[in-house]
This record gives C-alpha cells, structure tokens and sequence, in this order.
C-alpha cells in the first residue's frame, strides 16, 4: 500500500511555504513511500544539520525512499549524492515542477535518476506554486519574490535561489483576496529578498506599491505584513504606507547584518551604520510604535573587537527588539571564506554578547507593554501576537483566529499576558 510522503523542512519562512506546495505536488502526482527532506543552507552549521537529519531519517524509516531538496541540495548537490542514505536530490527549481513529481509517481518502480539539479541562475520565471492558506488558521503567508541579484560576500543564497523574480501585483492580489473570502485575518509577504520585489516586471513598480495596492484593493483585510526587508531599498511609498496605513503592522525585520562601516564594506553590503540609523530613526517619527528586528552576523572575517562594538552598539543606536544572531560560518566559494577567519571562541563569545543584548531589549519592550491595549490576533486558544509581534498568553480559552482588544496585565518570561 502506498503512503503519502513525509516532508521535514529546515530553515526559513519560505522553504516552509515550498513545503505545502510539494505537499500539492506530490498528492497530485500520486508520490508515495518517501520522506522528503528541504534543506537550508544559509550556514555551514545548517548544513551540517540537514546531513545530520537525512541520517535520522533514514534509521526511523528504513523502506522508504529519501528525496532530498531545498538550498542546500541547490548549492551542494554532490554532497547529498554522496550519501548512502539518499535517493534523490533535488534542485529548487525542479521542486516546483509537476513533471518532476509525476516522474517519481507511486513507489519508485524502475530506475531513478538520482541527480535532478539544474542551473538555477537560468530561471526567469516567477514560482507557479502559488497557495491559498499556508500558515496557521489566523495568519497566512503569501510569496511575492524568490531569488537574488546582489552578491553579498558571506552569503550562498542567491545560488540557491537564483535571480530575483517576482511574482506580478494582479496576482498577488487575487490569492489574497481569496485568503480574505476563507476567513484570514492577517497576511505576510515573504521572499529571499522583498525589497527588490518588482525590479523585473513591467514598469518596475516598487514593494510600496504593491503594499499600497493590496490595501487597497482589499479593504476587507485587516491585517497585513511584510518580512524580512533591506532598509537601503526602502521606496517612498512603504515609508508613505508606514506612516499613513494602520493595517499595515509595525513591526520589521531588517537586514542589517553588520553595524561597522568597514565590516558592511567587506560584506559587499549596500548600507551604512548611519543609513541603517537614520532609517530606524524615520520609520519609528512617523510610526511611534515601530518595533525591528534584525538579522546580525557575530564574528565576519576580519572584524576585530571594536569593529564588533560597533554592531553591539547598533542595537541600541537603532532600537532593535528582535535579534536573529548568526556566529559567522565560511560558506565555500563565497569571497568571505577566503578573508583572514576570526577565531572560532571569539565568535561564540560574541555571538552570545549580542544575544544577551537582543534580551536585554526584548524585557524592555516587554515591560513598556504592561498597562497598554493592544488588539491580539489569536493563534491558539491560549496565545496571540500583537501588532508588533510580541507573544500574548490568555489563562481563559479565546476565539483562535480573531482578532481581541486587550489590555496587558503582566510579564511572563519572553512573553506579556492579557
């Protein structure tokens, strides 16, 4: 008899996004019998733990067969080849394609080619796996971009991922009014890289339009947000949606990476501390209640001890609530991993540095809630987020997927209670 495949994703918001579309794919296509494992590899450590998995994987399920996609099997294929315990690899693009499912149809009768991973830096396209409701019963994610132009010098993604595309605005549209009709309170935009969303298209409209399109030409939306940005790309529009629109929520991730001059250099980074300054600085006087995160990187080849105070310094200097912390990892055939390498303890330490000051800012933020109303948008029964984000616990069961007006009564670790 046949089983429906088991997927195990790793890595980001959007790999999980790609996950329930091969979901689609593989249901349709009648795949069965297998465990399909989408990787990351925006670190050497991710990596090394999809490999780690992929081993698991292969213990606790002796008779099916293992496909593995995602980043990692883009950019490393021959590493995931190489591995008794893999059937198959899989590029990033070849993921999204049907015939590439309907070949593995059933239980795997006959051969199979075991390598399936094309160029993907040939890609034009925009992703044709468009679904309705990827999330969780409150909260949607829609994906607007895929790929990369830019060449940061730590970062393998962009040959994971291909070319920035992007996905048109009337589409984009649709599926969220769809969204909207079934009952989702809020959507979030997500892509590899969002602020370089419409470069390809017609006309070359910016990711503020498009925020200000959906707003719109969907009132009925209460919600909507958008993930991680490049605060260097940001158009008037989203700086006049910011401002002007309450629907759209305050909170933003940045990519910031580095917060010293020489290091954003050297990381082929497009912004400097003062440009990320002054935008936290104008984002924040027109939206008071702004919340960021932010995506920091400890340890970058050459970075010396002040040049780490400088990014340490950032996370004050900008306000910066919610911290992704990355202890630098040589990613091979990136620039960076030729650069003279900064001593593995040094990283760790400052790794744990800038985590400890990412949760030094996350009590404070905590604690200047306490007192205030926020309206929550329920997850579970029990938890909700406000509109910056931040974790909401209830002690009495609410409405999952409504939206609540609260005032905060308390603090409870990482979390504020209603």
């Amino acid at each position: 008899m046949t089983t429906p495949p088991v997927f195990h994703t790793l890595g980001c918001r959007l790999n999980a996004y790609e996950t329930e579309a091969m979901k689609a794919l593989t249901q349709e296509a009648g795949v069965g019998n297998a465990v399909v494992v989408n990787t990351c590899a925006v670190t050497a450590e991710a990596v090394r733990k999809a490999r780690q998995e992929i081993r698991k994987l292969r213990r606790d399920n002796p008779g099916a067969r293992i496909i593995v996609t995602g980043c990692a099997a883009q950019t490393e294929p021959e590493t995931f080849r190489a591995m008794d315990e893999v059937d198959v690899v899989m590029g990033n693009t070849e993921k999204m394609q049907p015939e590439t499912w309907a070949g593995l149809a059933g239980d795997f009768i006959g051969e199979t080619q075991k390598l399936m991973v094309d160029d993907i830096m040939s890609v034009t396209e925009t992703a044709g796996h468009l679904i309705d409701g990827f999330g969780t019963r409150s909260r949607a994610y829609v994906q607007v971009q895929n790929g990369c132009d830019h060449r940061c010098t730590f970062c393998i993604i962009p040959y994971g991922r291909g070319n920035s595309r992007s996905v048109p605005a009337g589409v984009v549209v649709d599926q969220i009014k769809r969204l909207v009709d079934r009952g989702y309170n809020e959507v979030v935009l997500t892509g590899v890289d969002l602020t370089s969303w419409g470069a390809d298209l017609p006309s070359e409209p910016k990711l503020g339009d498009l925020v200000m399109r959906i707003l719109k030409l969907v009132p009925d939306l209460p919600r909507l947000r958008i993930s991680s940005i490049d605060s260097i790309e940001v158009d008037d529009n989203l700086m006049q949606a910011i401002a002007t629109e309450p629907r759209l929520m305050p909170h933003l991730h940045l990519s910031l990476q580095a917060g010293d001059n020489m290091i954003l250099k050297r990381m082929k980074r497009r912004h400097s501390r003062e440009d990320a300054i002054a935008f936290a600085e104008q984002a924040r006087r027109l939206r008071p209640d702004m919340t960021f995160g932010a995506d920091i990187i400890a340890g970058f080849p050459t970075e010396t001890e002040a040049m780490f105070a400088n990014s340490l310094a950032l996370v004050e200097e900008c306000g910066l609530t919610w911290l992704h912390v990355f202890p630098y990892s040589p990613r091979p055939g990136t620039p960076a991993a030729r650069m003279p390498q900064v001593n593995g303890k040094a990283i760790k330490a400052r790794a744990a540095r800038l985590r400890a000051a990412g949760a030094a800012q996350v009590a404070r933020h905590l604690d200047a809630q306490v007192g205030r109303a926020h309206k929550v948008l329920l997850e579970n029964p029990h938890m909700g987020r406000t509109e910056q984000f931040t974790e909401v616990t209830f002690a009495d069961p609410q409405p999952e997927g409504q939206i609540v007006d609260v005032v905060i009564a308390g603090v409870a670790g990482t979390q504020l209670h209603a």
